[in-house]
Protein backbone atom coordinates (compact mmCIF):
# COMPACT_ATOMS: atom_id res chain seq x y z
CA UNK A 1 0.00 0.00 0.00
CA UNK A 2 3.06 2.39 -0.67
CA UNK A 3 2.29 3.35 -3.98
CA UNK A 4 -0.40 5.64 -4.40
CA UNK A 5 -2.02 7.37 -7.13
CA UNK A 6 -4.22 10.11 -6.97
CA UNK A 7 -7.61 9.57 -8.08
CA UNK A 8 -9.93 11.26 -6.25
CA UNK A 9 -10.57 14.69 -4.19
CA UNK A 10 -12.40 15.16 -1.27
CA UNK A 11 -15.55 17.24 -1.44
CA UNK A 12 -17.14 16.86 1.61
CA UNK A 13 -16.06 15.51 5.24
CA UNK A 14 -19.04 14.95 7.56
CA UNK A 15 -17.15 13.59 10.75
CA UNK A 16 -15.90 10.14 9.86
CA UNK A 17 -17.35 10.22 6.42
CA UNK A 18 -15.75 11.84 3.80
CA UNK A 19 -16.85 12.19 0.36
CA UNK A 20 -14.78 12.29 -2.92
CA UNK A 21 -14.87 12.90 -6.88
CA UNK A 22 -13.61 11.43 -9.63
CA UNK A 23 -13.48 7.77 -7.95
CA UNK A 24 -15.33 6.32 -11.15
CA UNK A 25 -11.96 3.21 -10.77
CA UNK A 26 -12.99 2.27 -7.14
CA UNK A 27 -13.91 -0.41 -5.75
CA UNK A 28 -16.69 -1.22 -2.83
CA UNK A 29 -14.47 -1.92 0.42
CA UNK A 30 -11.72 -0.89 -1.32
CA UNK A 31 -8.93 0.80 1.02
CA UNK A 32 -8.13 4.40 -0.11
CA UNK A 33 -5.42 6.82 1.49
CA UNK A 34 -7.45 9.93 2.53
CA UNK A 35 -5.54 13.82 2.08
CA UNK A 36 -1.69 14.32 2.33
CA UNK A 37 -1.89 12.96 6.00
CA UNK A 38 -2.67 9.33 4.45
CA UNK A 39 -5.34 8.56 6.71
CA UNK A 40 -7.08 5.21 6.48
CA UNK A 41 -10.09 4.59 4.83
CA UNK A 42 -12.14 2.35 3.13
CA UNK A 43 -15.04 2.83 0.62
CA UNK A 44 -18.74 1.62 1.69
CA UNK A 45 -20.66 3.43 -0.79
CA UNK A 46 -20.28 4.03 -4.70
CA UNK A 47 -22.56 6.37 -6.91
CA UNK A 48 -21.50 7.52 -10.54
CA UNK A 49 -18.12 9.01 -9.84
CA UNK A 50 -18.94 9.88 -6.34
CA UNK A 51 -17.49 7.32 -3.47
CA UNK A 52 -18.27 7.29 0.41
CA UNK A 53 -15.77 6.80 2.54
CA UNK A 54 -15.44 5.42 6.00
CA UNK A 55 -11.73 6.99 7.92
CA UNK A 56 -10.60 4.65 10.40
CA UNK A 57 -9.02 7.47 11.88
CA UNK A 58 -9.17 11.34 13.19
CA UNK A 59 -10.70 13.38 10.20
CA UNK A 60 -10.39 17.07 11.93
CA UNK A 61 -8.59 19.50 9.90
CA UNK A 62 -9.12 17.50 6.36
CA UNK A 63 -11.44 19.84 4.35
CA UNK A 64 -12.35 20.08 0.37
CA UNK A 65 -9.79 19.82 -2.45
CA UNK A 66 -7.57 17.36 -0.65
CA UNK A 67 -6.43 14.29 -2.38
CA UNK A 68 -7.51 10.72 -1.69
CA UNK A 69 -5.47 7.73 -3.29
CA UNK A 70 -6.66 4.71 -4.36
CA UNK A 71 -4.67 1.65 -3.31
CA UNK A 72 -6.35 -1.55 -5.25
CA UNK A 73 -7.13 -3.60 -2.17
CA UNK A 74 -9.29 -4.57 0.39
CA UNK A 75 -9.04 -4.00 4.01
CA UNK A 76 -6.70 -7.25 5.29
CA UNK A 77 -5.19 -8.74 7.81
CA UNK A 78 -1.38 -10.10 7.98
CA UNK A 79 -1.80 -14.18 9.17
CA UNK A 80 0.91 -15.30 9.95
CA UNK A 81 3.67 -16.19 12.97
CA UNK A 82 3.75 -13.70 15.64
CA UNK A 83 -0.55 -12.93 16.42
CA UNK A 84 -0.42 -14.48 19.72
CA UNK A 85 0.68 -12.36 22.55
CA UNK A 86 0.40 -9.01 20.30
CA UNK A 87 -2.02 -5.88 21.21
CA UNK A 88 -3.90 -4.81 18.04
CA UNK A 89 -5.70 -1.43 17.19
CA UNK A 90 -9.06 -1.87 15.48
CA UNK A 91 -6.81 -2.34 11.94
CA UNK A 92 -4.51 -4.78 13.01
CA UNK A 93 -1.54 -1.92 13.79
CA UNK A 94 0.54 -3.06 16.91
CA UNK A 95 0.00 -1.09 19.59
CA UNK A 96 3.44 -1.91 21.24
CA UNK A 97 4.98 -1.20 17.59
CA UNK A 98 2.94 2.54 17.78
CA UNK A 99 3.41 3.66 21.09
CA UNK A 100 7.64 3.25 20.09
CA UNK A 101 6.77 5.09 17.05
CA UNK A 102 4.26 8.09 18.20
CA UNK A 103 4.11 8.28 21.77
CA UNK A 104 1.63 7.71 24.36
CA UNK A 105 -0.86 9.18 21.49
CA UNK A 106 -1.45 7.24 17.60
CA UNK A 107 -0.47 9.85 15.00
CA UNK A 108 -2.44 10.14 12.30
CA UNK A 109 -1.82 8.48 8.71
CA UNK A 110 0.70 6.40 10.79
CA UNK A 111 1.50 2.65 8.91
CA UNK A 112 2.89 -0.18 10.73
CA UNK A 113 2.79 -3.98 9.93
CA UNK A 114 0.78 -6.26 11.52
CA UNK A 115 3.38 -8.86 11.55
CA UNK A 116 7.23 -8.40 12.43
CA UNK A 117 9.49 -8.20 9.52
CA UNK A 118 12.78 -8.69 11.30
CA UNK A 119 12.06 -11.42 13.75
CA UNK A 120 13.32 -14.90 12.46
CA UNK A 121 11.36 -18.31 13.34
CA UNK A 122 12.22 -21.50 13.59
CA UNK A 123 10.44 -23.10 10.61
CA UNK A 124 10.39 -26.97 10.50
CA UNK A 125 9.17 -28.63 7.16
CA UNK A 126 6.53 -31.59 6.83
CA UNK A 127 6.55 -31.79 3.42
CA UNK A 128 9.36 -32.58 0.83
CA UNK A 129 9.99 -31.23 -2.85
CA UNK A 130 7.42 -33.14 -5.28
CA UNK A 131 4.70 -33.98 -2.84
CA UNK A 132 1.37 -32.49 -4.24
CA UNK A 133 -0.68 -30.47 -1.83
CA UNK A 134 -3.86 -28.69 -1.48
CA UNK A 135 -5.35 -25.64 0.11
CA UNK A 136 -5.40 -25.93 3.57
CA UNK A 137 -2.80 -28.98 3.76
CA UNK A 138 0.14 -27.87 6.31
CA UNK A 139 3.83 -27.58 5.06
CA UNK A 140 5.68 -26.51 8.16
CA UNK A 141 5.29 -25.65 11.80
CA UNK A 142 6.72 -23.19 14.10
CA UNK A 143 6.59 -22.88 17.83
CA UNK A 144 4.98 -19.58 17.84
CA UNK A 145 4.81 -19.63 21.42
CA UNK A 146 5.52 -22.26 24.41
CA UNK A 147 1.50 -23.35 24.31
CA UNK A 148 0.25 -22.87 20.76
CA UNK A 149 2.44 -24.40 17.87
CA UNK A 150 1.66 -22.46 14.40
CA UNK A 151 0.97 -24.41 11.32
CA UNK A 152 1.66 -22.81 8.14
CA UNK A 153 -0.76 -23.66 5.53
CA UNK A 154 -1.10 -23.73 2.28
CA UNK A 155 -3.42 -20.74 1.26
CA UNK A 156 -6.56 -21.26 0.14
CA UNK A 157 -7.52 -21.44 -3.57
CA UNK A 158 -3.55 -22.65 -4.11
CA UNK A 159 -2.87 -26.31 -4.73
CA UNK A 160 0.21 -28.35 -6.63
CA UNK A 161 3.04 -29.91 -7.06
CA UNK A 162 5.74 -28.67 -4.27
CA UNK A 163 8.69 -27.28 -6.77
CA UNK A 164 10.55 -26.11 -3.45
CA UNK A 165 10.39 -26.19 0.23
CA UNK A 166 12.89 -25.03 2.35
CA UNK A 167 14.75 -26.70 5.03
CA UNK A 168 14.41 -26.29 9.01
CA UNK A 169 15.72 -23.19 9.96
CA UNK A 170 15.09 -19.38 10.87
CA UNK A 171 13.22 -17.22 8.21
CA UNK A 172 11.39 -14.32 8.13
CA UNK A 173 7.82 -13.54 7.60
CA UNK A 174 9.11 -12.03 4.21
CA UNK A 175 11.26 -15.04 3.09
CA UNK A 176 9.76 -17.45 0.76
CA UNK A 177 9.87 -20.86 2.51
CA UNK A 178 7.98 -23.30 -0.63
CA UNK A 179 6.81 -23.12 -4.44
CA UNK A 180 3.66 -24.34 -4.94
CA UNK A 181 3.28 -25.00 -8.68
CA UNK A 182 5.18 -21.95 -9.34
CA UNK A 183 4.05 -19.74 -7.03
CA UNK A 184 6.36 -18.06 -4.18
CA UNK A 185 4.68 -18.94 -0.74
CA UNK A 186 5.63 -16.96 2.57
CA UNK A 187 4.60 -17.87 6.19
CA UNK A 188 1.77 -15.31 6.16
CA UNK A 189 -0.80 -14.47 4.04
CA UNK A 190 -3.20 -11.77 3.81
CA UNK A 191 -6.87 -12.24 3.98
CA UNK A 192 -9.85 -9.27 3.33
CA UNK A 193 -11.62 -9.32 7.05
CA UNK A 194 -15.10 -9.10 5.60
CA UNK A 195 -14.83 -12.37 3.52
CA UNK A 196 -15.09 -15.82 6.01
CA UNK A 197 -12.41 -17.62 5.52
CA UNK A 198 -13.44 -21.27 3.77
CA UNK A 199 -14.31 -24.64 5.24
CA UNK A 200 -14.56 -28.41 3.83
CA UNK A 201 -17.91 -28.65 5.79
CA UNK A 202 -19.71 -26.78 8.64
CA UNK A 203 -20.45 -29.83 11.75
CA UNK A 204 -23.35 -29.91 14.80
CA UNK A 205 -20.98 -29.02 17.79
CA UNK A 206 -20.96 -31.76 20.80
CA UNK A 207 -18.54 -30.55 22.90
CA UNK A 208 -19.23 -27.84 25.71
CA UNK A 209 -16.69 -25.04 25.94
CA UNK A 210 -15.57 -25.46 29.64
CA UNK A 211 -15.73 -22.01 31.32
CA UNK A 212 -15.11 -22.55 34.70
CA UNK A 213 -18.28 -20.51 35.39
CA UNK A 214 -20.53 -23.08 37.01
CA UNK A 215 -23.86 -20.98 36.13
CA UNK A 216 -22.66 -21.36 32.49
CA UNK A 217 -21.85 -24.97 32.47
CA UNK A 218 -24.13 -26.41 34.48
CA UNK A 219 -27.12 -24.89 33.36
CA UNK A 220 -26.57 -22.32 30.37
CA UNK A 221 -23.61 -24.29 28.42
CA UNK A 222 -22.02 -23.25 25.01
CA UNK A 223 -20.53 -25.27 22.84
CA UNK A 224 -17.54 -24.94 21.07
CA UNK A 225 -18.02 -23.60 17.51
CA UNK A 226 -21.09 -21.83 19.33
CA UNK A 227 -22.36 -18.14 19.08
CA UNK A 228 -23.73 -16.42 22.54
CA UNK A 229 -24.51 -13.43 23.90
CA UNK A 230 -24.53 -11.22 26.85
CA UNK A 231 -26.60 -8.65 27.01
CA UNK A 232 -27.03 -6.55 30.21
CA UNK A 233 -27.31 -2.72 31.50
CA UNK A 234 -24.77 -0.59 32.94
CA UNK A 235 -22.81 -2.27 35.70
CA UNK A 236 -24.13 -5.48 35.52
CA UNK A 237 -20.85 -7.69 35.05
CA UNK A 238 -20.31 -7.95 31.23
CA UNK A 239 -16.98 -7.16 31.13
CA UNK A 240 -16.46 -9.64 34.27
CA UNK A 241 -17.85 -12.38 32.29
CA UNK A 242 -16.30 -12.15 29.33
CA UNK A 243 -12.91 -11.52 31.10
CA UNK A 244 -13.73 -14.89 33.46
CA UNK A 245 -14.51 -16.50 29.74
CA UNK A 246 -10.94 -15.34 28.21
CA UNK A 247 -9.05 -16.37 31.61
CA UNK A 248 -10.69 -19.93 31.90
CA UNK A 249 -12.11 -21.75 29.39
CA UNK A 250 -10.36 -24.54 28.13
CA UNK A 251 -10.11 -22.96 24.33
CA UNK A 252 -6.61 -23.09 22.61
CA UNK A 253 -6.56 -19.51 21.38
CA UNK A 254 -8.46 -16.53 22.94
CA UNK A 255 -9.26 -13.27 21.02
CA UNK A 256 -10.42 -10.84 22.89
CA UNK A 257 -11.37 -7.61 21.33
CA UNK A 258 -12.70 -4.63 23.04
CA UNK A 259 -14.62 -2.89 20.43
CA UNK A 260 -15.87 0.79 21.80
CA UNK A 261 -15.55 -0.43 25.67
CA UNK A 262 -14.82 2.39 28.03
CA UNK A 263 -10.90 2.74 28.31
CA UNK A 264 -10.42 1.69 31.81
CA UNK A 265 -12.16 -1.49 31.29
CA UNK A 266 -9.56 -2.05 28.05
CA UNK A 267 -6.81 -0.92 30.74
CA UNK A 268 -7.72 -3.53 33.34
CA UNK A 269 -7.42 -6.11 30.29
CA UNK A 270 -4.16 -4.80 29.34
CA UNK A 271 -2.73 -4.81 32.61
CA UNK A 272 -4.03 -8.13 34.34
CA UNK A 273 -3.55 -10.49 30.94
CA UNK A 274 0.17 -10.23 31.11
CA UNK A 275 0.62 -11.18 34.06
CA UNK A 276 -2.00 -13.87 34.26
CA UNK A 277 -1.07 -17.88 34.31
CA UNK A 278 -2.73 -20.33 31.73
CA UNK A 279 -4.08 -23.05 34.74
CA UNK A 280 -3.50 -25.66 32.24
CA UNK A 281 -0.25 -25.06 31.38
CA UNK A 282 1.70 -22.91 33.91
CA UNK A 283 2.24 -20.56 31.27
CA UNK A 284 1.53 -16.68 30.70
CA UNK A 285 -2.11 -16.51 29.74
CA UNK A 286 -0.74 -14.26 26.81
CA UNK A 287 0.95 -16.78 25.09
CA UNK A 288 -2.46 -18.05 23.84
CA UNK A 289 -3.86 -14.62 23.71
CA UNK A 290 -4.59 -12.02 20.76
CA UNK A 291 -6.21 -8.65 22.32
CA UNK A 292 -7.80 -6.45 19.67
CA UNK A 293 -7.93 -2.78 21.43
CA UNK A 294 -10.39 -0.19 20.03
CA UNK A 295 -11.76 1.75 23.12
CA UNK A 296 -14.59 4.53 23.12
CA UNK A 297 -12.17 7.41 22.72
CA UNK A 298 -10.61 5.91 19.43
CA UNK A 299 -12.45 6.55 16.13
CA UNK A 300 -16.01 5.53 15.64
CA UNK A 301 -15.66 3.71 12.50
CA UNK A 302 -12.61 1.90 13.83
CA UNK A 303 -14.93 -0.72 15.53
CA UNK A 304 -16.30 -1.80 12.71
CA UNK A 305 -13.15 -2.89 11.61
CA UNK A 306 -11.80 -4.18 15.06
CA UNK A 307 -15.05 -6.89 15.14
CA UNK A 308 -14.16 -8.21 11.68
CA UNK A 309 -10.51 -7.98 12.49
CA UNK A 310 -10.84 -10.19 15.60
CA UNK A 311 -12.61 -13.00 13.81
CA UNK A 312 -10.68 -13.50 10.87
CA UNK A 313 -7.73 -13.78 13.18
CA UNK A 314 -9.88 -16.21 14.95
CA UNK A 315 -10.87 -18.23 11.81
CA UNK A 316 -6.89 -18.37 10.96
CA UNK A 317 -6.20 -20.87 13.91
CA UNK A 318 -9.89 -22.11 13.79
CA UNK A 319 -8.40 -23.27 10.36
CA UNK A 320 -5.11 -24.59 11.98
CA UNK A 321 -7.13 -27.12 13.84
CA UNK A 322 -7.47 -25.15 17.18
CA UNK A 323 -10.54 -24.58 19.31
CA UNK A 324 -10.61 -20.70 18.96
CA UNK A 325 -12.88 -18.47 21.63
CA UNK A 326 -13.96 -14.98 20.43
CA UNK A 327 -14.69 -12.75 23.06
CA UNK A 328 -16.40 -9.04 21.70
CA UNK A 329 -16.99 -6.23 24.02
CA UNK A 330 -19.12 -4.74 23.32
CA UNK A 331 -21.19 -4.74 20.00
CA UNK A 332 -23.41 -2.45 20.80
CA UNK A 333 -20.71 0.00 20.35
CA UNK A 334 -20.24 -1.31 16.49
CA UNK A 335 -23.71 -1.43 16.00
CA UNK A 336 -23.48 2.75 17.38
CA UNK A 337 -20.87 3.12 15.08
CA UNK A 338 -23.21 1.79 12.14
CA UNK A 339 -26.02 3.82 12.85
CA UNK A 340 -23.34 7.26 13.46
CA UNK A 341 -22.39 5.84 9.65
CA UNK A 342 -25.60 5.33 8.49
CA UNK A 343 -27.31 8.69 9.26
CA UNK A 344 -24.50 10.65 7.96
CA UNK A 345 -24.95 8.26 4.26
CA UNK A 346 -28.62 10.12 5.29
CA UNK A 347 -29.92 6.13 4.53
CA UNK A 348 -33.83 5.49 5.53
CA UNK A 349 -33.74 4.84 9.06
CA UNK A 350 -34.54 1.29 11.17
CA UNK A 351 -35.60 0.89 14.41
CA UNK A 352 -34.71 3.59 16.67
CA UNK A 353 -32.62 4.92 14.04
CA UNK A 354 -30.34 1.76 12.97
CA UNK A 355 -29.94 0.93 9.58
CA UNK A 356 -32.02 -1.11 8.02
CA UNK A 357 -29.54 -3.69 7.58
CA UNK A 358 -28.14 -4.07 11.24
CA UNK A 359 -29.75 -7.74 11.31
CA UNK A 360 -27.88 -8.58 8.12
CA UNK A 361 -24.38 -7.71 9.50
CA UNK A 362 -24.99 -9.26 13.18
CA UNK A 363 -26.10 -12.43 11.19
CA UNK A 364 -23.21 -12.52 8.81
CA UNK A 365 -20.83 -11.76 11.84
CA UNK A 366 -21.91 -14.98 14.30
CA UNK A 367 -22.45 -16.91 11.58
CA UNK A 368 -18.88 -17.02 10.78
CA UNK A 369 -18.89 -19.09 14.07
CA UNK A 370 -19.07 -22.75 13.71
CA UNK A 371 -16.96 -26.37 14.62
CA UNK A 372 -15.65 -27.34 10.81
CA UNK A 373 -13.56 -29.66 8.88
CA UNK A 374 -11.04 -27.64 7.95
CA UNK A 375 -9.52 -27.27 4.37
CA UNK A 376 -6.75 -29.93 3.81
CA UNK A 377 -5.90 -33.84 2.75
CA UNK A 378 -5.76 -34.27 6.05
CA UNK A 379 -8.89 -34.74 8.59
CA UNK A 380 -8.65 -31.79 10.92
CA UNK A 381 -11.33 -30.39 13.34
CA UNK A 382 -11.65 -26.63 14.55
CA UNK A 383 -14.14 -24.64 16.11
CA UNK A 384 -14.12 -20.81 16.86
CA UNK A 385 -17.17 -19.96 19.37
CA UNK A 386 -17.82 -16.41 19.28
CA UNK A 387 -19.84 -14.73 23.19
CA UNK A 388 -20.72 -10.92 22.12
CA UNK A 389 -21.66 -9.07 25.15
CA UNK A 390 -24.76 -6.69 24.52
CA UNK A 391 -25.15 -3.05 26.42
CA UNK A 392 -28.70 -2.20 25.72
CA UNK A 393 -29.56 1.07 27.08
CA UNK A 394 -30.88 0.79 30.42
CA UNK A 395 -30.89 -2.62 30.06
CA UNK A 396 -33.92 -2.90 28.00
CA UNK A 397 -33.69 -6.27 26.39
CA UNK A 398 -36.44 -5.20 23.91
CA UNK A 399 -33.78 -2.44 21.31
CA UNK A 400 -32.77 -3.85 18.42
CA UNK A 401 -29.30 -4.94 19.07
CA UNK A 402 -30.40 -7.59 21.70
CA UNK A 403 -33.14 -8.49 19.85
CA UNK A 404 -31.42 -9.10 16.14
CA UNK A 405 -28.48 -10.68 18.84
CA UNK A 406 -30.70 -13.07 20.11
CA UNK A 407 -32.32 -14.16 16.46
CA UNK A 408 -28.87 -15.58 15.56
CA UNK A 409 -27.05 -16.72 18.86
CA UNK A 410 -27.96 -19.86 20.44
CA UNK A 411 -26.94 -19.20 23.62
CA UNK A 412 -28.28 -15.91 26.12
CA UNK A 413 -26.63 -15.42 29.56
CA UNK A 414 -29.43 -12.54 30.39
CA UNK A 415 -27.32 -10.22 33.21
CA UNK A 416 -29.64 -8.86 35.94
CA UNK A 417 -28.30 -5.73 37.72
CA UNK A 418 -30.45 -6.49 40.54
CA UNK A 419 -28.12 -9.53 41.45
CA UNK A 420 -25.52 -7.27 40.34
CA UNK A 421 -26.46 -4.83 43.39
CA UNK A 422 -26.36 -7.81 45.72
CA UNK A 423 -23.06 -8.83 44.95
CA UNK A 424 -23.93 -12.00 43.26
CA UNK A 425 -21.81 -12.58 40.69
CA UNK A 426 -22.13 -13.73 37.56
CA UNK A 427 -24.99 -11.72 37.58
CA UNK A 428 -26.82 -13.53 34.97
CA UNK A 429 -30.62 -14.48 35.75
CA UNK A 430 -31.16 -18.37 35.84
CA UNK A 431 -34.84 -17.97 35.12
CA UNK A 432 -34.68 -15.69 32.30
CA UNK A 433 -31.27 -17.26 30.44
CA UNK A 434 -31.10 -20.15 28.06
CA UNK A 435 -29.26 -22.14 26.05
CA UNK A 436 -30.01 -24.21 23.12
CA UNK A 437 -27.17 -26.57 23.11
CA UNK A 438 -27.74 -28.53 26.32
CA UNK A 439 -29.15 -31.24 24.29
CA UNK A 440 -25.87 -31.23 22.11
CA UNK A 441 -23.86 -31.19 25.01
CA UNK A 442 -25.83 -33.75 27.39
CA UNK A 443 -23.47 -36.91 26.36
CA UNK A 444 -20.66 -35.08 27.54
CA UNK A 445 -21.62 -34.16 30.63
CA UNK A 446 -22.61 -37.35 31.56
CA UNK A 447 -19.69 -39.14 30.51
CA UNK A 448 -17.48 -36.35 32.39
CA UNK A 449 -19.41 -35.20 34.94
CA UNK A 450 -21.75 -38.38 35.68
CA UNK A 451 -24.79 -40.03 34.77
CA UNK A 452 -27.14 -38.52 36.03
CA UNK A 453 -25.87 -34.93 35.08
CA UNK A 454 -29.11 -34.67 33.01
CA UNK A 455 -31.89 -35.46 36.23
CA UNK A 456 -29.64 -33.61 38.86
CA UNK A 457 -30.07 -30.07 36.58
CA UNK A 458 -33.08 -30.70 35.49
CA UNK A 459 -34.31 -30.80 39.26
CA UNK A 460 -32.31 -27.65 40.61
CA UNK A 461 -33.90 -25.57 37.81
CA UNK A 462 -37.07 -26.98 39.20
CA UNK A 463 -36.42 -25.70 42.55
CA UNK A 464 -35.47 -22.48 41.02
CA UNK A 465 -38.54 -21.59 39.42
CA UNK A 466 -40.73 -23.13 42.23
CA UNK A 467 -38.98 -20.47 44.34
CA UNK A 468 -39.79 -17.65 42.38
CA UNK A 469 -43.12 -19.10 42.89
CA UNK A 470 -43.16 -19.06 46.03
CA UNK A 471 -41.71 -15.52 46.64
CA UNK A 472 -44.68 -14.13 45.51
CA UNK A 473 -46.89 -16.32 48.32
CA UNK A 474 -44.36 -14.92 50.98
CA UNK A 475 -44.67 -11.43 50.24
CA UNK A 476 -48.34 -11.54 50.56
CA UNK A 477 -48.43 -13.39 53.14
CA UNK A 478 -45.17 -14.16 54.87
CA UNK A 479 -43.35 -17.47 55.13
CA UNK A 480 -45.29 -19.00 58.05
CA UNK A 481 -48.25 -19.60 55.84
CA UNK A 482 -46.24 -22.12 53.85
CA UNK A 483 -46.50 -25.69 54.98
CA UNK A 484 -42.61 -27.25 56.11
CA UNK A 485 -42.05 -29.01 52.81
CA UNK A 486 -42.44 -25.48 50.66
CA UNK A 487 -40.23 -23.52 53.23
CA UNK A 488 -37.40 -26.36 52.75
CA UNK A 489 -37.76 -25.98 49.27
CA UNK A 490 -36.93 -22.40 49.57
CA UNK A 491 -34.12 -23.35 51.86
CA UNK A 492 -32.63 -25.25 49.16
CA UNK A 493 -33.55 -23.00 46.02
CA UNK A 494 -31.44 -20.69 48.50
CA UNK A 495 -28.61 -22.69 48.90
CA UNK A 496 -28.10 -23.12 44.97
CA UNK A 497 -28.32 -19.97 44.23
CA UNK A 498 -25.88 -18.88 46.89
CA UNK A 499 -23.60 -21.64 47.54
CA UNK A 500 -23.37 -23.27 43.69
CA UNK A 501 -24.29 -20.03 41.49
CA UNK A 502 -22.70 -17.12 43.02
CA UNK A 503 -18.73 -17.17 41.89
CA UNK A 504 -16.04 -15.18 43.56
CA UNK A 505 -13.84 -14.06 40.65
CA UNK A 506 -10.91 -12.63 42.47
CA UNK A 507 -11.00 -16.24 45.23
CA UNK A 508 -8.21 -18.05 44.11
CA UNK A 509 -10.33 -21.36 44.63
CA UNK A 510 -13.59 -19.75 43.61
CA UNK A 511 -12.75 -18.85 40.60
CA UNK A 512 -12.77 -21.66 38.23
CA UNK A 513 -14.59 -24.94 38.98
CA UNK A 514 -14.02 -28.00 37.05
CA UNK A 515 -17.26 -29.74 35.76
CA UNK A 516 -16.66 -32.48 38.24
CA UNK A 517 -16.58 -30.56 40.92
CA UNK A 518 -19.70 -29.11 39.85
CA UNK A 519 -21.70 -32.20 39.53
CA UNK A 520 -20.67 -33.34 42.87
CA UNK A 521 -21.42 -29.76 44.61
CA UNK A 522 -24.82 -29.91 42.99
CA UNK A 523 -24.98 -33.72 43.69
CA UNK A 524 -24.70 -32.73 47.40
CA UNK A 525 -27.01 -30.01 47.21
CA UNK A 526 -29.75 -32.11 45.63
CA UNK A 527 -28.45 -34.97 48.43
CA UNK A 528 -29.72 -33.33 51.09
CA UNK A 529 -32.83 -31.82 49.69
CA UNK A 530 -34.11 -35.32 48.77
CA UNK A 531 -33.21 -36.71 51.98
CA UNK A 532 -34.91 -33.56 53.85
CA UNK A 533 -38.25 -34.40 51.99
CA UNK A 534 -38.04 -38.07 52.63
CA UNK A 535 -38.05 -36.96 56.46
CA UNK A 536 -40.51 -34.29 56.13
CA UNK A 537 -42.63 -37.20 54.55
CA UNK A 538 -41.99 -39.55 57.44
CA UNK A 539 -42.49 -36.97 60.01
CA UNK A 540 -45.11 -34.93 59.46
CA UNK A 541 -44.48 -33.04 62.78
CA UNK A 542 -41.18 -32.45 61.96
CA UNK A 543 -39.87 -28.63 62.28
CA UNK A 544 -38.05 -26.83 59.51
CA UNK A 545 -35.67 -25.31 61.81
CA UNK A 546 -34.10 -28.95 62.44
CA UNK A 547 -33.22 -29.37 58.59
CA UNK A 548 -31.85 -25.69 57.61
CA UNK A 549 -30.09 -25.69 61.14
CA UNK A 550 -28.49 -28.85 60.86
CA UNK A 551 -24.57 -29.04 61.15
CA UNK A 552 -24.19 -30.55 57.54
CA UNK A 553 -25.55 -27.34 56.23
CA UNK A 554 -23.10 -25.35 57.27
CA UNK A 555 -20.39 -27.58 55.63
CA UNK A 556 -22.51 -26.90 52.26
CA UNK A 557 -22.26 -23.81 52.57
CA UNK A 558 -18.22 -23.80 52.11
CA UNK A 559 -18.23 -26.56 49.55
CA UNK A 560 -17.09 -23.85 47.09
CA UNK A 561 -13.97 -23.67 48.94
CA UNK A 562 -12.79 -27.60 48.69
CA UNK A 563 -9.73 -27.29 46.33
CA UNK A 564 -9.97 -29.30 43.33
CA UNK A 565 -7.16 -31.95 44.90
CA UNK A 566 -9.82 -32.83 46.92
CA UNK A 567 -12.73 -33.94 45.59
CA UNK A 568 -12.88 -36.86 47.78
CA UNK A 569 -14.07 -34.70 50.58
CA UNK A 570 -17.68 -34.51 48.53
CA UNK A 571 -17.75 -38.59 48.97
CA UNK A 572 -17.72 -38.36 52.41
CA UNK A 573 -20.13 -35.56 52.90
CA UNK A 574 -22.66 -37.86 50.33
CA UNK A 575 -21.93 -41.39 53.04
CA UNK A 576 -22.98 -38.54 55.74
CA UNK A 577 -26.25 -37.71 53.94
CA UNK A 578 -26.88 -41.29 53.18
CA UNK A 579 -27.09 -41.24 56.88
CA UNK A 580 -29.96 -38.98 57.30
CA UNK A 581 -32.19 -41.36 55.85
CA UNK A 582 -31.51 -44.52 57.48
Amino acid sequence: MTNHQQNGIIVKVSGPLVIAKNMEQAKMYEVVKVSEKKLIGEIIELHKDLASVQVYEETSGIGPGEPVYLTGESLAVELGPGILANIYDGIQRPLPKIHKLSGNFIQRGLEAAGLDRQKKWHFKPTVNASDTVEAGDIIGLIPETELIEHRIMVPPQIGGKIDVIKPEGDYTVEEVIAEISGRPIKMYQRWPIRNPRPTKEKLLPREPLITGQRVIDAFFPIAKGGAGSVPGPFGSGKTVVQQQLAKWSDADVIVYVGCGERGNEMTEVLQEFPELIDPRSGQPLMKRTVLVANTSNMPVAAREASVYTGITLGEYYRDMGYNVALLADSTSRWAEAMREMSGRLEEMPGEEGYPAYLGSRTAAFYERAGYVKCLGQKKRLGSLTVVGAVSPPGGDLSEPVTQNTLRVTKVFWALDSQLAYRRHYPAINWLNSYSLYLGSVNDFMKKEAGSDWAELRTQAMDLLQEEASLQEIVRLVGQESLSTKEQFVLDTAKSIREDFLQQNAYDEIDTYTSVKKLYLMLKVIMSFHQAGLKLIKDDSEIKIDSLTSHPLKETMAKLKMIPEDKLGEFNELLSQIDKLII
